[in-house]
């Protein structure tokens, strides 16, 4: 037990970080009031709930069962096995639904708080759509009569399935007491899972296998990169190897996710956005799909969390879209155009001709939105003069270029308050494989001056500029009166 709250346990070594989740997770568990409660657990595939769960179920004497796909028949089966095993019972319960293993597995809690837990709760109720509803029936008829203080949690990777199970209109909704979200490390813990002390190789690693935990000890079996030097046999010896699970990780994804009939679409609009297509439009254009199939594939990719989509910081009206997990972008902008030489070259000399492109459409980008998402998560109000209340990506109309080239600002920060977009707090520049010097500074003051003209108040807005090289003596000296922001690799991993 923890020493600062005796009722709670301590998280289990083995599961890295997740401070915050294992708080929320004991603390319901261990709710010693005189009901049942129903808890919620979700998050993308390989992002660490099982593991989560298990330690929690382990801590506290709890019961866990994983769920899989199958016939409800089946599943009931497997379910009364566990169970009986749990409870070093003979035989098994025998169920005629249900109705009756709910009860039983309430009634796991009739001495004590108990964490009860259903892992891939979706996979139950694909096999019985009634169950959500004996749930329902199963916690009202609880809280009329006797007590009982099972904490029933269930998770499920399946998003879209999830939402409509505990959105505000379900009457699960009403009933549960916690909703949790198992996100993936942030570039900060990503670099302390896999033991990198250096920055920029922590980047290029989290530019490729992004801040999900499964992929370093599952699914590259442990192996990290020793040094920066390292990390093109690494790609070749680990990502691109077809003895890895890794090798076809992104394809099983989509397997997982996305229905056969839409698949290959999504695969092709996944290629079209990790490779620079940013709109709705523009990824038709380049699939040469309708409209409407485009945005019925965009959709499901949203839907299922594999795509993002956010306004343009300087023009709300047009939505962007980005791909969120960082080994599709990794796999359909650098390596699906390679995939069959992979056969005839071996992946060393295949990663040799991929790496440009790694570099230009996946490298760039991804530290850009690292930049962003180091500034909503670890830059304090005195940064930008007040707290971020949003970073994304800003683009107008070069004046010198009409119906050309976009300006582009890829760190435009807003805060929060009552109007639409919130107060400018700062526009950025992020260049990945540039050193930054008064020329970048420059730039930003055209962009302050033509947003200016155009209406937006600019008076807060600091001028920031983000590197993964560094920045000149001239620069640094601008930095020391006050007048830009500079962020480096350092700062972005906290080493400053």
């Amino acid at each position: 037990m923890s020493s600062s709250d005796p009722l709670l346990p301590d998280k289990p070594q083995r599961v890295f970080d997740r401070e915050a989740e294992w708080q929320a997770l004991a603390a319901f568990a261990c709710d010693s009031r005189p009901e049942a409660r129903l808890g919620v657990v979700g998050g993308r595939l390989r992002q660490g709930k099982t593991c989560l769960l298990g330690a929690l179920t382990g801590a506290l004497g709890g019961f866990y069962f994983g769920a899989q796909q199958g016939t409800e028949t089946e599943s009931l089966s497997h379910l009364a096995d566990e169970l009986a095993r749990h409870g070093n019972t003979s035989p098994p319960p025998h169920w005629h639904g249900w109705e009756d293993a709910v009860d039983d597995l309430l009634a796991l809690g009739d001495r004590r708080p108990t964490p009860v837990v259903i892992d891939e709760f979706p996979d139950l109720v694909r096999q019985s759509p009634s169950l959500p509803s004996v749930l329902h029936s199963a916690y009202r008829r609880h809280d009329g009569g006797r007590p009982g203080r099972a904490r029933l949690l269930l998770s499920g990777s399946s998003m879209p399935l999830m939402h409509r199970l505990f959105s505000t209109a379900s009457p699960l909704r009403e009933l549960s007491d916690l909703h949790l979200t198992v996100h993936p490390l942030d570039h900060r813990q990503a670099a302390r899972f896999w033991g990198i002390d250096d920055p920029g190789l922590a980047l290029l690693v989290h530019a490729v296998v992004g801040g999900t935990p499964a992929y370093r000890r599952d699914y590259v079996g442990d192996d990290a990169p020793a040094g920066r030097e390292d990390f093109d046999a690494w790609v070749a010896r680990s990502v691109l190897n077809p003895g890895k699970p890794l090798f076809r990780e992104a394809y099983h994804l989509l397997q997982e996710e996305i229905d056969l009939k839409d698949r290959a679409l999504c695969h092709s609009a996944l290629s079209a956005v990790a490779s620079g297509c940013s709109t709705q439009g523009q990824v038709a254009d380049c699939l040469g799909a309708p409209l409407t199939d485009t945005a019925r594939c965009l959709g499901l990719l949203r839907e299922h969390g594999l795509l993002h989509s956010e306004a343009d910081a300087f023009r709300p009206a047009l939505i962007r879209l980005r791909v969120a997990e960082p080994l599709l972008a990794f796999e359909h902008a650098a390596v699906r155009p390679y995939r069959s030489a992979l056969e005839q070259q071996g992946p060393v000399a295949v990663w040799k001709h991929a790496r440009p492109v790694f570099d230009s459409l996946v490298a760039r980008p991804h530290f850009a939105q690292i930049c962003r998402d180091w500034v909503l998560r670890f830059a304090g109000p005195d940064v930008f003069g007040a707290r971020p209340g949003s970073a994304t990506r800003g683009t107008l109309a070069d004046p010198a270029h009409p119906g050309g080239t976009d300006v582009a600002a890829e760190v435009v920060v807003r805060g929060h308050g009552a109007a639409r977009n919130g107060s400018l707090l700062s526009v950025g520049l992020a260049r990945w494989d540039e050193a930054m010097d008064l020329e970048h500074l420059e730039r930003l003051s055209g962009i302050l001056d033509l947003l200016a003209r155009r209406g937006e108040d600019v008076t807060r807005a600091r001028p920031a500029c983000y590197s993964g090289v560094g920045f000149s003596p001239a620069l640094r000296a601008v930095e020391a009166r006050g007048q830009v922001v500079l962020v480096g690799l350092d700062r972005l991993y906290g080493r400053t």
